[in-house]
């Protein structure tokens, strides 16, 4: 079975939400800080009204890998420039540009909130949204995994442009490779994306790419018998 060709818009994804990752977004250490009961109410409301608002969508784009050295890639014809790309991915012959969003509307209900004064609530609820998007990126991430096995080839951990040392300036290149419109996502001079809730993220695919030990998403991911998973499942972003 070979990857897929063209653009892949997915939408009505089954979106599970972490409330740990949403009061990780608060502050909240995992293991070390425990909410009072009224952060918990708080939360679930918040959580309640995410679920009721979230539009979790992406546009994912598979490639072929033209050129690969020390510190990036050519791919479509467009160079993205990654500090220290073949140490963390090794070999890839394909590359899987994705950009996901959970939309606009839980934006503006955090914005009303605002100007309501309900502060406590606008701020968990844009938590909620964080870790959204974060649990669509994952999910975005599941599913290119699945596609990659499905062609005999193992995936990477995701990267983002901002993070790390790849500069948020090479969001260009990646919108570029993978328009945003079809998922409702653009992009401004200054790189930034709207809707805000918004994660683009690239993965390399290769018979022998590496997939790292810390690869955390392996720990929420829901595909059963995969022969690189390196964490037992814990959760799942999979709803």
């Amino acid at each position: 079975m070979s990857l897929p060709d063209g653009l892949q818009v997915l939408t009505d994804l089954p979106l599970a939400i972490d409330p740990d990752e949403v009061l990780r977004f608060q502050g909240y250490k995992q293991g070390r800080d425990i909410p009072s009961p009224a952060v918990r109410a708080l939360l679930d409301e918040a959580l309640a009204r995410g679920r009721a608002l979230i539009e979790p969508r992406a546009v994912v784009r598979w490639l072929p890998v033209t050129a690969l050295d020390a510190d990036g890639l050519t791919a479509g014809g467009t160079r993205l420039a990654i500090p220290g790309l073949d140490v963390a991915w090794g070999p890839v012959e394909r590359v899987a540009v994705a950009i996901c969003t959970i939309g606009e509307p839980l934006e503006r209900e955090v914005s009303a909130l605002w100007e309501a004064r309900e502060l406590p609530l606008a701020s968990m609820l844009d938590s909620v949204g964080s870790g959204a998007v974060e649990s669509l990126a994952e999910h975005v991430n599941d599913l290119l995994c699945q596609q990659g096995l499905a062609a005999g080839l193992r995936v990477t951990n995701r990267v983002s442009p901002g993070y790390g040392a790849w500069d948020v300036v090479e969001q260009r290149r990646v919108f570029e490779l993978c328009p945003g419109a079809p998922a409702g996502v653009t992009l401004n001079a200054a790189c930034f994306m709207t809707p805000v809730k918004s994660i683009s993220l690239l993965a390399g695919a290769g018979v022998a790419a590496r997939v790292d030990h810390y690869f955390s998403q392996c720990a929420r991911c829901w595909m059963r018998g995969c022969a690189y998973r390196r964490a037992p499942a814990r959760g799942t972003v999979h709803a």
